[in-house]
């Protein structure tokens, strides 16, 4: 059979599938379920072209490494085809550890344990079905390989991973802010040290790229209304635990039924393979199907949310710099109490606080590197002529109140 595959993306047009071994990886279950898990959660409630999946993610992130790749090898740096296959392999695999809509649920299914964690776990299985052939992927991925620029490559924070989600986010969702100079910053790659580093004259497509970065989280990823889809969904993933935790039987497929009835930690996932394997067949329909079925359920609280979800009636989320008032919320609190006939421990399911956080670049953790043209090496914040960059350093934490629309004419 030829593996030699192209396929035709959106974003990029044509992609080859560098070698047999990448693309009996693209054909394994574990990769083909992100298929089905949508790259951007429930922001699709509010950009409607925003149903792409971590499937496509994957191959562009896989398509960029190899033109990041060939890009160091032009400059002279010496890279094995061993290194080129492992780092792509790496970079390819990297979210494959996604639970269903993405980062909505990430600590509502399972507890104490990342995406990250899951990644390396299914690699770890993958590298044994494959007769070790994913050694040197895995050091890579968990930065054990001693050329770290290829772990910089794959988690960093110029990475090809955001490389990737920047464009084809900013592409999907419509919102042109997020469009950054990616081939630019890619030719523009070099190794300084042994790090990842760009070019001086990319300077400028390098803030862009942490401008457009800040500019996607308040317009897409942290948009209200998407706040307000993804706070529902944990809150009726919350509520469906809670009963189910106390005796109630409800309707889920049966990889979902067994964590909605058990508290999975990390330790269950790497002492009992068969929890891993139960992981691999969840994916996004397995919730929503359940969230339909729900709707109907003669607990209160959990129709009552699922019918807002399926019918877009999404919490009232207010963003405030400073934490909202109690005054405010309690108000809220007390027509939520009267007009359901719940009790206080339950009135968080229809009225809480919270908060978002943004953070486009953090000084120190693994910087964005520049190489100088006299050879040396500087931070980005110390390149640039940009003030700006010194305020993209810092976190922006806000605070959010959500409840719901019913409760909205509390204060008039």
């Amino acid at each position: 059979m030829n593996k030699k595959k192209i396929i035709n993306d959106p974003v990029y047009g044509f992609i080859t599938v560098p070698s047999e071994l990448i693309f009996d990886l693209i054909a394994h279950p574990y990769f083909q379920r992100l298929r089905n898990i949508k790259q951007l959660g429930m922001t699709h409630l509010v950009y409607p072209g925003a149903i792409h999946t971590r499937f496509h993610h994957a191959l562009g992130a896989m398509h960029l490494m190899g033109m990041a790749i060939e890009t160091l090898k032009a400059k002279g740096h010496e890279i094995s085809a061993a290194e080129e296959e492992a780092v792509t392999i790496a970079i390819l695999l990297h979210d494959i550890g996604h639970g269903p809509y993405s980062h909505a649920l990430e600590h509502t299914i399972v507890e104490g344990i990342s995406h990250e964690d899951i990644s390396a776990l299914l690699m770890d299985n993958l590298n044994l079905e494959f007769n070790n052939r994913l050694e040197l992927a895995l050091q890579i991925f968990n930065n054990k390989y001693h050329r770290i620029f290829f772990h910089q490559l794959v988690s960093g924070q110029m990475d090809i991973d955001r490389l990737d989600y920047l464009n084809r986010d900013s592409f999907f969702t419509g919102v042109s802010e997020g469009i950054i100079g990616f081939d630019r910053i890619i030719k523009m790659l070099d190794i300084a040290n042994g790090q990842l580093a760009i070019e001086v004259k990319g300077i400028y497509s390098v803030e862009k790229f942490l401008i457009a970065r800040r500019l996607m989280y308040w317009q897409v990823y942290l948009h209200k209304t998407v706040v307000a889809a993804e706070q529902m969904l944990v809150k009726i993933l919350d509520r469906a635990k809670h009963l189910a935790s106390n005796g109630k039987k409800l309707f889920a497929t049966p990889s979902f039924s067994y964590f909605l009835n058990n508290s999975i930690s990390k330790a269950d996932f790497k002492n009992d393979p068969q929890i891993l394997e139960c992981f691999t067949l969840l994916d996004d329909y397995d919730i929503f199907t359940s969230v339909k079925v729900w709707a109907k359920e003669d607990d209160f609280i959990l129709s009552t949310l699922c019918k807002h979800l399926l019918s877009r009636s999404l919490y009232q989320v207010e963003i405030t710099n400073n934490a909202p008032g109690e005054e405010t919320k309690n108000k809220l609190i007390a027509k939520a109490l009267d007009k359901y006939h719940i009790n206080e421990g339950e009135v968080s399911y229809f009225v809480f606080t919270n908060t978002i956080k943004n953070n486009a670049y953090k000084v120190g953790a693994e910087n964005i590197n520049i190489l100088m043209k006299d050879g040396s090496v500087k931070d980005i914040t110390e390149a640039s002529d940009n003030s700006s960059l010194e305020a993209l350093s810092k976190t922006v934490e806000k605070h959010i109140l959500c409840y719901i629309k019913d409760l909205k004419h509390t204060e008039q």
